[in-house]
């Protein structure tokens, strides 16, 4: 560790040691930092667990995966399920005192679905168009067509509600200085350090027990862990398996195990050789061997995946996924014009997910055995995204890592947004700039088909294709291990990947 890095994480310790010493600030330790606090342009679950405590959104997903009211009190649907109306709550006031009403929840959702603010998660709601403002607290939006996942897709932490009159005032600005009507108010931002958040005294529902929230962007695994174990933060993500038994033998720290909605995997660039050919593709999903990366790299805390989107999520099917077959992969490069393999770049983020680096380092050795000499690139998680996100032509990452949280618990958020052609980037978030036209058709008559039982069904079919084609080296679903202090009570740590602390206590 050079001086810089000790220094950066001393100042760290002591600035989250100050916060505690307040007895009723939260710290919590995540991997990375926001990217940006403008609720609309989150793509990422560390941004969306520090917006989701200044924010809200017209539903809520709870963690048994039930859809509750929240900003909207109550619906009614057409009889065609085209005509929508939202009753917005009453008695809800932004944190600078501005008061809801329909005519901002419309204002709002008008600029999320603006194709020219080129939104990456504005498919969510884009099925919508016209929103009127009905009555005083009352909001009807009109469909194209019956829209399956709307009220799943009104969850989704991008959907929250704005103050229009504060992103006039703002303009660029809005990302750094965000107001909402969640229960934390914002206080200050020390980019690439940490984000410091007040109770908001005037919060409709139960006012947090807290007097705020800081979080910390610390990549490091050990330093991460180190804070929590010496008292300096309350809670600490991500927490590696080797480090399980130690935390738990603490007498003040528990480490919480919890089941998410997120795929890990290796995504192939489908506009650049040889990953335009499936058998390349193909051979490095049968060169992996996803079990031994589950059980000795994570210590078991995850299950290899068998399908693009994990159990728990509606839609979902085992489709079978790829046993570790080194053999059948060498036949594939052979076929495809590699006998002796080929050299390539793998990216890899920081921080960002449990055990990422030992998992690239893992991947890498077993791709050596089957000829394929893959160079390790990692980046910072900001520099990171904006790499993966660049148009094709000018997109030179040919191999990455990344998941993806479906945390709607609808497959259409986890795959329309994956493996859609419409959503290549930079507009959307498929980065492999896969595009199969079967795969589209079946996601669009999914979006639009409101029988459970025919999506599910549409899903598999989706599904099984995408298998067979192998956008992806598919590796895993993750687990949440969260290192909590056990003076906090009332920590959600949620599927969604969020930890929330809504309705924390601190001893």
């Amino acid at each position: 560790m050079n001086r810089l890095v000790r220094l950066l994480v001393s100042l760290l310790a002591v600035a989250a040691m100050t916060a505690w010493a307040s007895a009723q600030t939260l710290v919590i330790a995540q991997g990375t930092d926001a990217i940006t606090l403008d609720p609309h342009d989150v793509t990422d679950s560390p941004t969306a667990t520090v917006t989701s405590h200044i924010y809200e959104t017209l539903f809520e997903l709870q963690p048994d995966g039930t859809i509750v009211p929240h900003l909207a009190e109550s619906y009614e649907v057409s009889s065609d399920s085209t005509t929508w109306t939202f009753n917005i709550r009453e008695g809800v006031t932004f944190h600078d005192g501005t008061p809801l009403t329909a005519e901002i929840v419309a204002g709002s959702m008008e600029r999320f679905i603006d194709p020219d603010n080129a939104f990456r998660f504005r498919f969510l709601l884009d099925r919508i168009t016209e929103v009127s403002v009905v009555g005083p607290m009352q909001v009807q939006v009109q469909l194209a067509t019956p829209f399956a996942p709307l009220l799943a897709h009104l969850t989704h932490n991008t959907t929250a509600i704005v103050l229009p009159a504060a992103v006039e005032e703002l303009g660029e600005a809005f990302g750094e200085n965000p107001i909402g009507t969640g229960p934390f108010a914002f206080e200050s931002w020390d980019r690439g350090s940490r984000v410091n958040l007040v109770t908001n005294e005037n919060y409709w529902g139960d006012v947090p027990a807290i007097d705020g929230v800081s979080f910390l962007a610390v990549p490091e695994n050990t330093t991460r862990m180190a804070l929590v174990e010496s008292g300096e933060a309350h809670v600490a993500v991500r927490v590696p398996p080797q480090d399980i038994q130690r935390l738990d033998a603490l007498d003040t720290v528990t480490v919480e195990n919890v089941s998410s909605l997120r795929t890990i995997y290796i995504y192939f660039n489908h506009t650049l050789e040889p990953f335009t050919d499936p058998r390349v593709r193909q051979a490095f999903n049968y060169a992996v061997n996803k079990q031994d990366i589950a059980d000795f790299v994570l210590g078991g805390a995850v299950r290899p995946s068998d399908a693009a989107i994990a159990p728990g999520i509606f839609g979902y099917t085992d489709v079978g996924g790829y046993p570790y077959d080194p053999e059948r992969a060498r036949e594939l490069l052979a076929e495809a014009g590699y006998p002796d393999g080929f050299s390539t770049t793998l990216y890899s983020p920081s921080g960002r997910y449990l055990q990422d680096i030992q998992i690239t380092e893992a991947v890498q050795s077993q791709l050596a055995e089957v000829g394929i000499d893959a160079t390790i690139e990692t980046l910072e998680w900001g520099a990171y995204l904006e790499l993966t996100r660049q148009p094709a032509g000018e997109n030179e990452v040919p191999v990455a890592m990344l998941g993806w949280g479906t945390v709607t618990g609808d497959a259409d958020y986890g795959l329309y947004a994956l493996f859609h052609t419409s959503q290549h980037v930079p507009d959307g978030s498929n980065r492999s700039f896969y595009s199969n036209a079967l795969v589209d058709d079946l996601l669009d008559e999914a979006r639009v088909n409101t029988n459970p039982a025919e999506r599910e069904a549409l899903y598999e079919d989706a599904l099984r294709i995408i298998n067979e084609d192998a956008p992806w080296l598919f590796l895993h679903s993750e687990t949440q291990l969260v290192a909590v202090n056990d003076a906090v009570s009332g920590l959600v740590i949620h599927p969604t990947e969020r930890v929330l602390a809504w309705n924390v206590t601190v001893e």
